[in-house]
C-alpha cells in the first residue's frame, strides 16, 4: 500500500503518485489514468473502463454469432 500526498494546483488538487506505481500502470507524466468506482471502492486503471466495456460486447456478439460469421468467411 503506497500513501499518496495531494497538492494544490491553481484551483484543483493533483494526485502525486510514486515511481513505482506508475511502472506498475505503465504510465508517466502526461499520459492519461482512469479512475472508476466499483463496490469495492475506487479503481484506478490505465485502460478506460468504457472501452473495456465495449469490447466485452462485442466479444460476446462473436460468441453468441461465431457459426453466422464464420459461414460467412466462406
Amino acid at each position: 500500500m503506497h500513501a499518496l500526498k495531494l497538492i494544490r494546483i491553481d484551483d484543483s488538487v493533483g494526485l502525486i503518485l510514486p515511481k513505482e506505481v506508475l511502472a506498475k500502470l505503465k504510465r508517466g507524466a502526461g499520459d492519461t489514468v482512469f479512475l472508476a468506482e466499483t463496490v469495492e471502492g475506487l479503481l484506478l486503471s490505465p485502460h478506460d473502463p468504457a472501452l473495456q466495456n465495449q469490447l466485452d460486447a462485442g466479444r460476446e456478439f462473436i460468441d453468441d454469432y461465431s457459426r453466422a460469421l464464420r459461414a460467412l468467411t466462406e
